[in-house]
């Protein structure tokens, strides 16, 4: 048994990882509320029991800043509080052997590509994946500098119940019958099992290194909005006709914010963005589900 402490416990991913870990470890949450302890990280430097495992999940996501205040939020968030999470170690005298941190694809900054490994440049220069970046940084300087061993998993659309984001999105469109797939929804996504990323992070944690960790499938929009569409005992989601979707998304550059659709977007879309995560399978032992077999509503 181990003691882990675990940020972002109330989170989407954090509950998974929750759930998981405390089957067999003693696990102390920090979250803004319902945790062990109930605190704001980007606000407050904790003061924190001794820990064998340090899992640093918390972190801004999931929305599009228009202002250079919620740009800022990220960094805030993102930087800061991870800042704010390794003083609070330090002046707690509570260095753990290992730490895991929860980092994004996005940190690579690409908008289409094929199976992108971990070697790839960090080139991010939105607000969520730059911040991402500068807290990988952060950590990975001082796990070297105080011994630790440094574990950052680096993760895609986050698929499981109830999920945020964009798969949210999609999940509510097609229940409400307004959801649309553009040119056939051929592009393919990485995707993974938030269930399969809590179940690895004590093998990980162990070992160490940077992974990229996917269901090694990498569904289409089709196939997943289809799969969705099946459980939900909806009817083949609607194809909206490339030529069509190209006169929206122009109206859309000159709507601005008001649109849902622009041609930066559309090209976005329709843009296959994979990674590989080849080094998670031959040093962690990674084995996940397919997000077409796992993915189950509730």
């Amino acid at each position: 048994m181990m003691r882990v402490i675990l940020t972002g416990a109330s989170g989407f991913l954090g509950k998974y990882i929750y759930n998981e870990l405390c089957k067999a470890h003693d696990v102390i949450t920090i979250s803004r509320s319902g945790a062990s302890h109930n605190l704001d990280l980007a606000k407050v430097i904790p003061v924190l029991e001794p820990a064998d495992l340090v899992i640093h999940v918390a972190g801004k996501a999931h929305s599009v800043p228009k202002t250079a205040a919620e740009k800022q939020a990220f960094f805030d968030v993102n930087k800061v509080g991870t800042l704010n999470l390794l003083k609070g170690l330090e002046q707690s005298a509570a260095i753990p052997r290992f730490f895991v941190f929860i980092s994004t694809v996005a940190v690579y900054g690409k908008e289409s590509g094929i199976l992108i490994n971990e070697n790839t440049s960090l080139e991010a220069k939105d607000p969520y994946g730059e911040s991402k970046i500068q807290a990988e940084r952060l950590i990975s300087k001082w796990c070297a500098e105080k011994n630790v061993v440094c574990t950052i998993l680096r993760l895609p659309l986050l698929v499981g119940e109830n999920p945020p984001g964009n798969l949210g999105a999609m999940i509510k469109g097609l229940k409400k019958g307004y959801y649309f797939n553009i040119a056939g929804g051929k592009a393919r996504k990485s995707m993974v099992m938030a269930a399969d990323v809590a179940k690895i992070i004590p093998v990980a944690a162990k070992i160490g290194g940077i992974y990229n960790l996917t269901d090694g499938y990498h569904p289409s929009f089709e196939e997943l909005s289809m799969s969705i569409a099946k459980q939900l005992s909806k009817g083949h989601p609607v194809n909206l006709p490339l030529w069509l979707a190209k006169v929206l998304a122009g109206l859309g550059d000159i709507l601005g914010n008001k649109s849902p659709i622009n041609t930066r977007k559309l090209v976005k879309i329709r843009a296959d963005l994979t990674f590989d995560d080849r080094y998670a399978r031959e040093q962690l032992n990674w084995n996940p589900k397919s997000v077409l077999e796992g993915f189950r509503l509730k």
